[in-house]
């Protein structure tokens, strides 16, 4: 027999798949802001300034924007092509 076909996932597993996405979609802002923020106080003690902080904030908060973006897109991607296969 071919090995070439995929082993047929249960409907539970592909659900635990997608909640997990979407649980990593929760923490990525919060991790994203925290990881500025971290940066940007490392560098106002090492350079002595008190205002780096925020660009740090405010820079980690737009990766973080624009990584949950990308996954959402994906992910609907993945629905279409999900929904396309299952017709």
């Amino acid at each position: 027999m071919p090995e070439d076909k995929k082993t047929p996932q249960s409907p539970l597993a592909g659900g635990l798949v997608r909640v997990e996405r979407l649980m990593e979609i929760a923490f990525i802002l919060p991790a994203a802001v925290v990881v500025g923020w971290l940066a940007g106080a490392g560098l106002d003690k090492w350079l002595h300034q008190h205002w780096i902080y925020l660009l740090g904030v405010v820079l980690g908060s737009v990766a973080g924007f624009i990584e949950v973006i990308r996954l959402v897109l994906n992910q609907g991607k993945e629905i279409d092509k999900m929904e396309k296969d299952g017709q």
